[in-house]
């Protein structure tokens, strides 16, 4: 992806080291029983024209697709970055814009309309290159496991997109967004809670998202 090839040619993950990034694991809803109603090529190919719909956000919000994991989408941002302008929320608002306007594709070619829910955490994690017959950069941390888990709770809340209160505390939506203190949640695996914010839009369309 964007800025990985030049990571690798420039030796920068050679030795591993230590960065503080965003996570916001990206989930399809309902992927299962859309797996099972088209069947493997039909869903393929929805996957991928999914992935492709998406992309563009991704990249205009300044962040990195980590990792695809079947109908997950792992993306990542420098802390920086991913706070500048509430580009890690913004990003998630302007990926459900592009995929509300091909809804009309979607449902001719598939006959539904994929939608997605999301947690987003940050921390610090080691980075570096890893593999020998498949080299990739990797990640390792606290911090994705967490962010997975609260990603894990989207369903329980009914929110479709939740952000720790950590990293909520670095920015500063702007008044498009309906934020939700849900209070300390339990993640699973974990003895520590975290605090919880749902974020949505006010209104039923989302605001588009100035690029």
């Amino acid at each position: 992806g964007p800025n990985v090839l030049w990571s690798f040619l420039s030796g920068r993950y050679h030795q591993p080291h230590e960065e503080v990034r965003i996570f916001m694991f990206l989930d399809m809803k309902s992927s299962t029983r859309i797996a099972e109603n088209l069947g493997s090529q039909q869903y393929f190919l929805l996957l991928r024209s999914y992935y492709e719909d998406l992309g563009k956000s991704i990249i205009d919000y300044g962040g990195q697709v980590y990792q695809y994991i079947g109908d997950e989408i792992v993306i990542s941002w420098n802390l920086d970055k991913g706070i500048e302008k509430n580009n890690c929320i913004n990003c998630f608002f302007a990926m459900k814009n592009d995929l509300q306007k091909r809804a009309g594709y979607y449902r001719q070619t598939f006959g539904i309309v994929p939608a997605f829910k999301a947690g987003v955490h940050f921390g610090r994690v080691t980075v570096g290159e890893i593999g020998a017959l498949k080299k990739e950069i990797a990640f390792t941390g606290d911090v994705l496991n967490a962010t997975a888990r609260v990603q894990g709770l989207c369903n329980k809340y009914q929110a479709e997109l939740l952000v720790t209160g950590p990293l909520m505390s670095k920015m500063q939506p702007d008044d498009q967004y309906q934020i939700t203190n849900l209070g300390e949640a339990h993640l699973k695996g974990r003895e520590e809670t975290l605090e919880l914010f749902a974020v949505s839009t006010k209104s039923s369309e989302p605001k588009m998202i100035q690029r």
